[in-house]
C-alpha cells in the first residue's frame, strides 16, 4: 500500500471511482438543519465549515466553479465526520458518504501535506494492518508506562517542549495495565445456557490492546446467553480509519482479507458478526457499498455487512437474560457518533444499563454531541478536538454521575483524557467502561451472590 501522486484530469476534478454521486449532492436543498448539530460549524462559526457549505465547496469542485487549494482541503479536513448531520437532515443526505468519497479524491490526487503522507505511511500502512507489529507497540507502550518513564514525561512537560503533537498523542494513550487480549480466548468461553447461535466476534486493530476486558466482558455475556463466539484469528484491522482518511485501497484491500478470515467461501456463515466497538461496525456495514464494483467480493461483502450487529444491538434483538447482581452506581452514557447517526442505534444501549439492578442512568443535555475523538482526528486537528472535549466534559461532569460509559474505544480514550483534564481531584471519576462491560459485571457480582 502506497501513497503515490496522481496528476489532475484536464476535463473532470475528479478521478476515481469513488467520487461524490451528483445525485446525493443534489439532495442538499440547504435548508440548514445540519448547521446546529455540526461541532465545527458551533466551533468556528462558519459556513464552509458546516455540512451545507462542505457540500457545496464538493459541488463547486464538480462543476469546475472552484479549484481545490489547501484552504478548500482544510475546510474537508476539520470535519469530524461524526454523521450527527444525517440525523438532523430531513433529506436524508447520506453527508458521511460523500466526504469520504471527497477525501478519497484528495487522497487519489496526493493533496495532502508531506508530513501528513510520511505519518499515514508509517502508522496507518505500516502498523495498523499488522497485528503482530500492533502487539509490538503495545508491548512498548507497556515498557513505557511500567518504567516510570510516562510519568516522568509528563511530569517535567518534556513532550510539550518537544513537540505538542507528541503530547497529545501521549495524552490519549490507554493505560496498559491488562494482559492483551488473544482470539484464542473467545472460543475457550463455553456457553452456559443453550446454544442458540453462532457468532463471529471482530477484535479489531486497538481493542484487544486498548481495552482487552472489553472483549473478554463481550464473550462471557454472549456465551451466557447462549451465543457460542469465536474470534478468527486471520482477521486484521477493519480498515475504517483508512477509508476515513480517504485511502479507499487499503479499506478495500483490509475488507477483502476479512471476509476471508470471518466468512470463508467454504464455510457456513455465522448468525451474527458482533463489534464492540461503534466506528468498527459502522464501516463493516459498509462493505457492501466499499466493495460494490469488485465482481470477485460484492456479493460477499453485501452477505458480510448484513450480519454485522453491534454487540447491544444483538443482545436486545435475541433477547438476554436478566442480571441480578446489583451495581450500585451512578453513570452516564455517551452516544458514540457511528453508533447513534450512523447506526442508528441509540435505545439498546439504554436498554441493557437499565437492566441492570441498582444502577441509575443520568442522561447529559446532549448525550449524542460529539466527544471530539473521531478516530485519528484527535491528534490531526487536536485543537479543535480539545475545544469540543472541553463542551462534553462540562455536558458529562454536569449529571453528577460516578462514572461515564460508551460504546466505542476513541470515544473511552477521548472521555478518559477528558478526566484528566477537566474533571476536578474532588469529583475524579474512574476510567470510562464500555457499556457491555457493566452488564458483565451485574452477571458476575450475582453469580458470586447465588455462590455464596
Amino acid at each position: 500500500m502506497t501513497i503515490a501522486p496522481s496528476p489532475l484530469d484536464s476535463e473532470s476534478i475528479w478521478m476515481t471511482e469513488d467520487r461524490p454521486d451528483a445525485g446525493e449532492l443534489g439532495l442538499c436543498v440547504h435548508c440548514g438543519f445540519c448547521l446546529n448539530a455540526c461541532p465545527t460549524y458551533h466551533d468556528l462559526g462558519v459556513e464552509t465549515d458546516s455540512p451545507r457549505g462542505r457540500i457545496a465547496l464538493m459541488r463547486g469542485l464538480d462543476d469546475g466553479r472552484i479549484e481545490w487549494s489547501p484552504r478548500v482541503q482544510q475546510h474537508f479536513d476539520q470535519c469530524l465526520q461524526c454523521r450527527a448531520c444525517e440525523t438532523a437532515c430531513p433529506s436524508k443526505v447520506p453527508y458521511g458518504r460523500l466526504m469520504e468519497a471527497t477525501r478519497a479524491e484528495a487522497f487519489a490526487q496526493n493533496r495532502w501535506p508531506r508530513r501528513q503522507r510520511v505519518f499515514w505511511r508509517l502508522i496507518m500502512h505500516g502498523l495498523f494492518p499488522y497485528p503482530g507489529r500492533m502487539r509490538l507497540a503495545g508491548y512498548g507502550l507497556k515498557l513505557y508506562q511500567r518504567t516510570g518513564l510516562q510519568a516522568l514525561v509528563r511530569k517535567t512537560g518534556l513532550l510539550a517542549r518537544l513537540s505538542p503533537r507528541l503530547a497529545d498523542i501521549d495524552s490519549l494513550s490507554p493505560v496498559a495495565d491488562r494482559p492483551f487480549y488473544t482470539n484464542n480466548e473467545a472460543s475457550q468461553v463455553k456457553p452456559t445456557a443453550p446454544v442458540r447461535a453462532r457468532a463471529a466476534l471482530i477484535t479489531g486493530c486497538m481493542m484487544p490492546l486498548a481495552y482487552p476486558e472489553t472483549h473478554r466482558a463481550t464473550v462471557r455475556v454472549f456465551t451466557r446467553n447462549g451465543v457460542a463466539v469465536n474470534a478468527p484469528n486471520a482477521q486484521v484491522c477493519c480498515g475504517a480509519l483508512h477509508a476515513h482518511g480517504g485511502d479507499v485501497e487499503a479499506a478495500r484491500d483490509l475488507a477483502r482479507r476479512n471476509i476471508d478470515a470471518i466468512t470463508p467461501e467454504s464455510a457456513d456463515l455465522p448468525d451474527a458478526i458482533l463489534i464492540n466497538a461503534a466506528g468498527c461496525g459502522s464501516h463493516l456495514k459498509e462493505y457492501g457499498h466499499l466493495l460494490r464494483n469488485d465482481t470477485a467480493y460484492s456479493e460477499r461483502a453485501k452477505a458480510f455487512a448484513a450480519r454485522v450487529r453491534d454487540v447491544h444491538e444483538y443482545l436486545v434483538q435475541i433477547g438476554f437474560a436478566a442480571p441480578e447482581g446489583r451495581v450500585e452506581r451512578t453513570v452516564t452514557y455517551q452516544d458514540s457518533c457511528h453508533l447513534s447517526h450512523a447506526q442508528n442505534v441509540r435505545s439498546a444501549p439504554r436498554d441493557v444499563l437499565r437492566s441492570i439492578p441498582g444502577l441509575t442512568l443520568s442522561e447529559m443535555r446532549k448525550p449524542d454531541k460529539c466527544c471530539g475523538s473521531a478516530g485519528i482526528y484527535s491528534v490531526v486537528q487536536s485543537d479543535i478536538s480539545k475545544r469540543v472535549l472541553a463542551e462534553k466534559m462540562e455536558d458529562v461532569l454536569s449529571t453528577g454521575a460516578e462514572q461515564v460509559c460508551t460504546a466505542n474505544p476513541g470515544c473511552m480514550l477521548q472521555l478518559d483524557a477528558g478526566i484528566s483534564r477537566f474533571d476536578d481531584d474532588s469529583q475524579m471519576m474512574p476510567r470510562s467502561t464500555h457499556a457491555i462491560e457493566l452488564l458483565d459485571e451485574s452477571y458476575r457480582l450475582g453469580d458470586a451472590a447465588g455462590n455464596g
